[in-house]
């Protein structure tokens, strides 16, 4: 259609060859000035969108976390894991990865992730590992979509309907929502530990839809995020400090 478009407005030029001069940079000033909406709509929409590949820590915070390039599963990532021992839920730190310069409220965030315990993890430890959305800047408070990897495959049913978690930190996590609202905001998928996961979070407003493994269907849907309809912020990779974690192919697309 721009094209034809393009070609129209030369067909008047060649139907009206004694048009007035004067008249012909005013026709042309707002040619121009279309084509120039035209190309700063398209430049912003791109210039939004932001790709790691993760092969290392390039474009990234690393907050209370190690990280290495290495290869795993026969892909360049990076690894992430944390030299500190994890932490009561009281006494918690917040593991992330964030991403720089970057101002995230509305969009799609996809990630290929894997976790699993780290040697010597307690029998609590489940490979925790997930995305962090809207995350401000005391890196406290934030939106959270994880993984239990160790869950997928239990033999105890309980456990596996808690293989994938919603919290909101500080002031809603897993176990306030587990406890007043038992099963909402967790599910069952199949997953496994030391495994390359595809995350795709929709985030729109104060509803979010987790999709694991380019499914169909989401896993998780969360109609209320705690961080309301407006809240803006950073995207991280997000762990538990017993965790070894490996992230690639980060692709965050606001609108």
């Amino acid at each position: 259609r721009d094209v034809e478009r393009s070609r129209g407005l030369g067909d008047v030029y060649k139907r009206q060859p004694l048009l007035p001069m004067p008249h012909l940079p005013r026709l042309f000033r707002h040619g121009g000035a279309a084509l120039s909406c035209a190309v700063l709509l398209l430049s912003f929409g791109s210039a939004h969108a932001k790709s790691l590949d993760l092969k290392s820590s390039d474009g990234l915070i690393l907050h209370n976390a190690d990280g290495e390039s290495v290869k795993f599963k026969g892909h360049s990532a990076l690894q992430i894991s944390s030299s500190t021992p994890p932490a009561s839920d009281q006494q918690r730190l917040d593991h992330l990865a964030l991403v720089e310069g970057l101002e995230f409220t509305n969009g799609t965030i996809e990630v290929d992730l894997a976790g699993q315990p780290s040697p010597g993890a307690t029998g609590g430890a489940r490979g925790f590992v997930g995305v962090a959305f809207r995350v401000q800047e005391d890196r406290e408070t934030y939106d959270c979509f994880y993984l239990r990897p160790t869950n997928g495959r239990a033999e105890d049913q309980e456990r596996r309907n808690h293989t994938v978690q919603y919290m909101s930190h500080p002031d809603f996590p897993w176990r306030k929502l587990r406890t007043e609202t038992p099963s909402r905001y967790e599910s069952y998928v199949d997953i496994t530990p030391a495994t390359w996961i595809h995350v795709r979070l929709e985030v729109d407003g104060a509803k979010a839809r987790l999709f694991i493994d380019d499914r169909e269907q989401p896993t998780l849907i969360v109609n209320d995020v705690k961080s309301g309809e407006d809240a803006s912020g950073s995207v991280a990779i997000w762990f538990e400090g017993s965790t070894i974690a490996h992230a690639r192919n980060l692709k965050i697309t606001p609108r």
